[in-house]
Formats: structure tokens, sequence, C-alpha cells
């Protein structure tokens, strides 16, 4: 590709009239098309396609990687599509969600935007090492081959990115800053160690990925029953900013339901967690406890701290397991000789183990307060605890504090307020969560992921590494056997070190951070990709961000979009950014779903060679046995998948764009059938559209000069609905890419403008302005959409003599052109709109009708109905359908004769 751009020369943005006589060409190729030869191919034929796409293919990177060059004069647009794992093959997901944002940048550039439309490689994960394992390469190493050889498909689709901006999540330029942000929680107190759960395989002696046990609760590898085993494991408290996160989507645009999601996952933000230290016979144990209160303005009222039979303290490794497991009973309520102290208001109380197996949520803790919980009066009953009252009800109905301490006569709202900001001063709790929202948890027992950057000595406790020891590399890999320890942590010329504060001999931290924190923070990255000196420049950081147009799979609507928010709230409190939410607008793409064949006694997934499709019905090729057939996502286990660069290969890179573009909303499935409509139906508008221009042409070069005053009344009226027809078309379809997305009705929109354009007769195509105008903004809208086609429809389009428009830059490419504007006259049309009436297909008139409702088909019927016009033909008359065309005017009845 470098080489076929240096032979293009220094640019090829403005051709001139230099055009006239071949143009720059790529050697070895026949000179078979337009921009090559100055001669019109007068049918869009695949091997047509096929030159069209070569030729423009280089032409159309160099033109994005000019215009690319940083301009802060013009306004910016951040495009963001979520960046994939380099798997080693792209799918056509991906090849859905970078054709969505790679249409939309194109079109904000033509709008005069300065885009940014970056690409990179969420380049850690699991199936590096599954790969190791299985077949002895190096993570690493396949890891980058995977990138390259991805790299080389994304190119090969015509797709424009910033890959001057590329990053890679798995370089040490990267995760260095990975490393500091993690830094950056544990000094602010956010990222902290407690003991959890984990999958153990017991044969290996290895924790297990979810992914890694089977639906039966087995090891992958071994066969193992997976057992569920306690490790310290780092958390990051998320939970902390649940409340402004939650508070923040309010002041989002619509999300496609996605904040509703968001919503959901956190959960109503009422409550908060305080924090205890746990003693035994007076003296502290060496665990610090948080639990959770509905009603935390009434903490002076507690009796109790209430822990699940489950909880941790019980079954791991705490120095209290003991003491708990002597005072618990099964199914009772057991009051124990652990006594917990509140750090925020000093009182002492005893820890309770509950008699219920389940609290409400993911609650596993909990504070008793009988003065506002029913249950908890009753358990301090039972447990002959003393209650006390804290909340007294006036006269008027009022809540006031009793008995609490310096925040004794608040009324209950004020205490409630006052009594969480302590805490939060105090650092001991008070931010408010939900019951439901945990902490999240970011230890990953795994060699290929970030470093955690921690230091362990005995003599100085859990450490930081110091930012200017950043990165800590991962060291090269060994042999992976996918038993015992995590490789880091038999690593140990890697895990010995030196402790950064008393340089005594210390330990880094094994394990390695979930690559979910990879991808938290990717968006900051790639503002200021390559600076070396801090995560990124707060000035250039300010500059892009929000991102204006973030796209990606539904599958991500949750768990990133939270945790990416969470990191952008937190860069904000760390005064690294000025925005607190980072991103603006969210497109959320439904999947590509192949069609899969299935013995039903098995569940066996079939191939395609397997199966019998001769009959009225699928049939297994062997036995003859009927077939379960569903639409699933795309995966190589269920043989539905589809090789984009087999489709691109057979129908085109615009074909394949358009299809994907046409054949559904983006935010619902598709189900991908190519005997479907669709990609018939986006081949016939490329060959129409293709057609049009050769008439336009052939007009042109008839010998015959235009003249707009050579058109009779009639044919003036023609290319006025013409010029209607164009106005509406843009403004539908600007509205749709800046809007709500639905670029299949964008489609459809030029689709009907192709028609009205390829219906007008010969002589308005060869003199009107109106019809040449409607002509080059046809072929501008499409250009975001179907590069390669518009781009040579422009070249045929701008080299035609005695050119009637003159908004247009003709010496340069379609793509580099302005985005139009709706003529002001169409917007300052008449109050009232002429709409035709037929009456089973013939015409009986016309009703003035409001401009307001002329598109509305209800209201328009209902206006024809009342006039007099109505009254004479369609009175007492059955009516079976009224069907309105806005786009002519025009409302036809059905009616019984």
């Amino acid at each position: 590709m470098q080489q076929a751009l240096q032979r293009l020369g220094p640019c090829s943005l403005c051709w001139g009239k230099q055009w006239g006589v071949s143009g720059a060409i790529l050697r070895g190729q026949r000179r078979t098309i337009y921009s090559e030869t100055g001669v019109w191919e007068r049918d869009y034929k695949a091997e047509t396609r096929s030159k069209v796409e070569t030729w423009w293919r280089p032409r159309i990177k160099e033109q994005w990687c000019k215009a690319s060059e940083t301009d802060k004069s013009r306004p910016k647009f951040y495009m963001l599509s979520m960046f994939p794992y380099p798997s080693g093959k792209l799918h056509m997901g991906h090849v859905r969600v970078y054709t969505i944002s790679d249409t939309i940048a194109h079109f904000q550039r033509m709008r005069g935007n300065q885009v940014l439309n970056p690409m990179g490689w969420d380049a850690f994960g699991l199936p590096a090492e599954n790969a190791a394992i299985e077949r002895g390469l190096d993570p690493e190493e396949w890891t980058k081959s995977n990138i390259a050889h991805m790299r080389e498909q994304l190119n090969s689709l015509g797709l424009c990115f910033n890959w001057d901006r590329e990053i890679t999540t798995c370089q040490p330029d990267y995760y260095k800053w990975t490393q500091y942000l993690f830094v950056k929680l544990f000094e602010a107190g956010l990222a902290y160690q407690k003991e959890a759960l984990v999958n153990w395989d017991p044969v290996d002696q290895t924790v297990l990925a979810d992914e890694q046990v089977d639906e039966n609760g087995c090891s992958w590898r071994s066969g193992a029953k997976v057992e569920q085993k306690y490790l310290k494991q780092w958390f990051i408290k998320t939970t902390h900013y649940a409340k402004p996160l939650l508070d923040a989507l309010a002041d989002l645009p619509e999300w496609y339901g996605v904040k509703g999601m968001q919503a959901n996952w956190i959960g109503e933000c009422t409550g908060c967690f305080f924090d205890f230290h746990l003693k035994v016979n007076g003296k502290v144990a060496g665990e610090k406890l948080s639990a959770y209160t509905f009603t935390p303005e009434a903490v002076y009222g507690a009796t109790h701290l209430s822990i699940l039979p489950s909880h941790r303290l019980l079954h791991g490794n705490s120095p209290l397991k003991e003491t708990l497991q002597k005072d618990f009973i099964a199914g009772k309520d057991c009051l124990t000789s652990v006594i917990a102290v509140n750090l925020l208001t000093g009182l002492e109380i005893p820890v309770t183990i509950s008699a219920k197996l389940k609290l409400e949520g993911h609650l596993d803790t909990t504070i008793g307060i009988p003065d506002t919980s029913p249950d908890d009066s009753a358990v301090a009953r039972s447990l002959g605890l003393a209650c006390l009252q804290v909340l007294e009800t006036l006269p008027d109905g009022t809540e006031k504090l009793v008995h609490s301490g310096e925040f004794t006569g608040l009324d209950r709202r004020a205490a409630f307020n006052a009594i969480t900001q302590k805490a939060r001063e105090k650092s001991v709790g008070g931010y408010l969560t939900s019951s439901k929202l945990r902490d999240w948890l970011v230890s990953r027992q795994r060699y290929w992921g970030t470093p955690i950057p921690i230091t362990h000595c005995q003599s100085c406790g859990t450490l930081p590494v110091p930012t200017e020891d950043l990165p800590v590399l991962l060291p090269k890999a060994g042999s992976f056997t996918g038993k015992g320890a995590s490789p880091l942590a038999v690593a140990s010329h890697w895990f010995t070190c030196t402790c950064p504060q008393c340089r005594g001999p210390a330990r880094r931290e094994t394990d390695t951070m979930d690559t979910f924190v990879d991808s938290a923070w990717y968006y900051f990255r790639y503002t200021d990709p390559h600076n070396a000196q801090r995560p990124f420049d707060r000035v250039l950081a300010d500059h892009w961000m929000p991102v204006d147009l973030y796209i990606g799979g539904k599958e991500h609507a949750v768990m990133h979009l939270y945790y990416a928010r969470f990191f952008s709230h937190f860069c904000k409190d760390q005064n690294l950014v000025k925005h607190r939410e980072p991103f603006h607008k969210l497109l959320v793409q439904g999947l590509i779903k192949g069609q899969t064949f299935r013995l039903a006694e098995s569940g066996q997934f079939l191939k395609r060679e397997e199966i019998d499709f001769s009959g009225a019905e699928p049939v297994h090729a062997d036995s003859k046995k009927a077939l379960q057939m569903t639409w699933e996502k795309m995966s190589k286990s269920k043989h539905n998948g589809i090789d984009p660069e087999e489709v691109v290969k057979q129908y085109g890179i615009d074909t394949v764009r358009l299809y994907i573009l046409y054949a559904a909303p983006p935010e619902q499935d598709i189900l991908w059938d190519v005997k479907t409509d669709a990609i018939p139906g986006v081949l016939r508008w490329q060959s129409r559209l293709w057609t049009l221009m050769t008439k336009f042409i052939d007009a042109r070069n008839s010998g015959i000069l235009p003249s707009p005053d050579l058109l009779s009344k009639k044919e003036k009226t023609e290319a006025k609905k013409i010029w209607d027809n164009k106005n509406y078309a843009l403004s539908q379809v600007t509205n749709h890419f800046t809007e709500d997305f639905l670029l299949n009705a964008a489609i459809s929109r030029l689709m009907g403008l192709t028609n009205t354009l390829s219906q007008a007769s010969q002589r308005v195509v060869l003199h009107s302005p109106e019809f040449e105008e409607a002509l080059a903004t046809l072929c501008v809208m499409a250009a975001p959409m179907a590069p390669h086609l518009a781009s040579e429809l422009w070249r045929g389009l701008s080299q035609v003599q005695n050119k009637l428009a003159s908004r247009w830059q003709w010496d340069c490419d379609v793509l580099l052109q302005p985005w139009p504007s709706v003529d002001p006259e169409y917007l300052q049309q008449p109050d009232t709109v002429e709409v035709t009436v037929r009456i089973n297909n013939k015409a009986c008139g016309s009703v003035s009708v409001p401009q307001q409702v002329a598109r509305n088909a209800e209201e328009v019927r209902e206006l024809v109905l009342r006039s007099e016009l109505g009254t004479t033909h369609l009175h007492n008359r059955t009516i079976r359908k009224a069907i309105l065309s806005p786009r002519t005017a025009l409302i036809n009845f059905l009616v019984e004769e």
C-alpha cells in the first residue's frame, strides 16, 4: 500500500484541467475506467466495480490523511468506535461497526469539522494465553502477528482511520499509564485488597476465568468440578462514584435504552457504607469491615452489625474465622464475641451472624438499626440488645434526630446530608450507593495483562511503585502449561524486588489487571498517543473530549461503559481533564446473525456442506433427518460465520458497506441472507446511479448547449419538483446523519431521489440546473456510504462541459466537497401545500393543506374528507386505505366500488 501511495505523487486532491489527458494512474493496470482514460464506461459491471475500488481506495486514504492534519480553527468531531481484541481475523460484526463509524466520519469531515477517527487494539486477554497453552506460542508474538493481519484487513475494506494515533494496550508505552492511573486510584484510597472467591481447578491447581468454566461447572482443561476458593484480590471502589454516575445520566442525550440499563446496573443510591474496625476481647483484630445501611441518618441508633453465614470472615483466611465459626448456629441469628467499632461515631456494637441466607441486592454486611427497621428491631430484641431511639416525630410531622451526638436536633434530611458528608470527610464511608452495586474486582491470576504496580514489604506494608519506576514490565514468558500458579507467581527473578521506601527486600504483586481497566481510559490516550511524560496532555484531551459519537456492540452497554464513565469522573476529580462524562452520543449497533442448522437429537451444529438443500426444507445430507434452524450470532463453532474477505471479493467494498447500512437500523440485528432484497437492492441502486450519470453525460455530450430558457412551463414544473425532492432528501439525510443515525432510511431517501432523477425527461436532463444540482447533491450524499463509487461518479460529473451549477468545487474530489445546505427558499415555502387527490388511482382534484401537516397521513386524510372535494367524491363510501406520498404531495384513496 505504501509503495502504491508513493507512486501516486504528492496529492490527488485537486485534479483540475490536467485531467483531460489521462490523469495519474497506477502502473501496470489496464486503462478501463473514466478516472484513468477520460472515457466513460457505460455499464457498471463487476469488473468496472473492481477497477473503480482498486483505483480509488489508496486515493481516498491519501485524502483522509491530508485532511486529518490538526486545524483547531474548525469545530472538532471525535468519532470513536470500540477498539477490537486482536483475535487474528475480522468478523462481520467488526465490519458493521467500523463501516458505520467510517461513514459518519466522512460525513462530519464534509460538514467542515476536524474529525478524529482513531483505531487501536485491546490487546491483553485470555485468548493469547490459551494460544500459548494449546499451541506453544508466545502471547506477545501471537498478538503482534494478529494485529498486523487485522490492520491489513481493515485497510483492505477501504476504512479511513487516523493510524498515526494507533494504540496497543499490551505495549509498555500504553500500560505504563494504565499503571500510573492505578497508582492514582491507590493513593486516593480507591484501590484496595481483600479476600474474594475465585474459580479453582483442584486438579490443575490453578485459578480459572469464568469463560474457562463450562456450563456444567467443570474446568475446560482438566474436566474437574470447579471449586470456589478465597484469595486476596484487588478491587476499585467504583461504589464511591455510584451516585454521581447515576445523576450524570440525566444530562446525556438518549442512548438507545442504554441509560436505563446503566441506571438499573447502578440501582437506587439511597444508602451508604460505613467503615468499622473489629475487636475481640478488647484487642484490635486487624480486620476492617464496611457495612451498608439504607438510613445513614440514624446510624447513632445502631445496635449490631450483621453478616451473612456465607461471609468471607467465616470461610476465608481471616484471624476471626475460628471465633465466628464457634458462635455460629445455622438458621439462627447468632450473637458473637466480635465487636465492631464505628469509625464515624466511635460507638461499639456486636457482630451478629444472620439467620438469613441472602440480604437485599449483593449485600453481605449490614448495620442493624431498630429505629428504622422492624426486622432489625426483631433481631435486637431476640438477642437481648438494648435499642436506642434516634428519631423523634414532632407534632407537625417533621422528624428530627435525638441522641445523635453533634447531629442531634437536625431534621432527618439535613441529618442525612450532614452525616454522610462527615463520613466522606473522615474517609470512613458516606458515599451514596445502592444495595445491588459491588466494587470492581480487577485482579486476574494470569500472565497476559497489565501488571499491578504494587510492592509488598514486610516492614512497610503494601506500597505503590513510584511513578518514576513505571512501567513495571512484563517479563518474557516462559512455558505455559495452564497448571499451577500464574507464570508471574513463579518468576522469582521478576517478583523479587526492593521496597521503594525502606530499600529492603520486597515482593511484586503477581496479579495482573482485568482488561476492562485497559479499555476504561483509552479514549483519552487517543488524544495524545505519543506522550512519554504523562497519560495525555490536558489541553489536547480538553480539546477533543468528550467523544461526540461512540459506537459499539450491545454486549458492552453496561460494564465497559460504566467503568469508562467511572475513570472519566475520577480523572476529572484528579484535575486531569475538564469534562466529567467521556461520551456524548452513543450508538449501540446490533449483531449480524447467521443461520444455524443442527440435529435435533444431539444438538450438533452442521456445516453447510453436510446439509441437503434440494427439498422444501433442509435436511441432514447423510441421515435425511429434519434440522433445527435458528438465527444466531456468527460463530466458528456454529458454522454460521461469513468471511468478510470472501464477501468483499464477491460483491465489492461499497456493496458490502451499503448492505450493512441498508439492511436494518444500526441498533437492530441483521439476519445475513444474500437472497433477501438488501444485497440485490443495493446492487441495483449502484447500477441505477451509474446509468443516471451515463444519461447525464450523454445529454451534455450531445453537442447541444444547455439553456434553462428553452424549458417549457411543464418542464419547469418538472424541474421544480426535482428541486423540491432534492431539498427534502437533503434535509432528511442530514437529519439521519446527525440525529437518529438511521442510515438505512438515509439510503432509502437517496434511492427515492434517484428514482425522481431517473424519470426526468431528456430535455430536463439537458437544460435544467435543478437536475444538475440534484445529481451533484445525490453524489455528495452517497459519498460517505459508497465512497469509491461516488468518487468515480463525481469524476465523470465534474468533467462535463458547460455546467449550470456553480456551488461546487469541481476541481476537487467528492469527499472534499462541503456538505450542501438546504436552499433557503425551500425553508420559506408557502404555508399551504396543494395535495393531489386520487380515488382508486384516478385523479379527481386537489386540496390545500397546511405545510406543517402535509407529511402526516392521518391529518391529510381527515382534511381531504372534510373538504368540498371529499364531501362530493368520498361521502358514504367505504375507504379501505389511504396512501400518502409526501414526496409528491399526493394521497390515493382506495375505496370499494
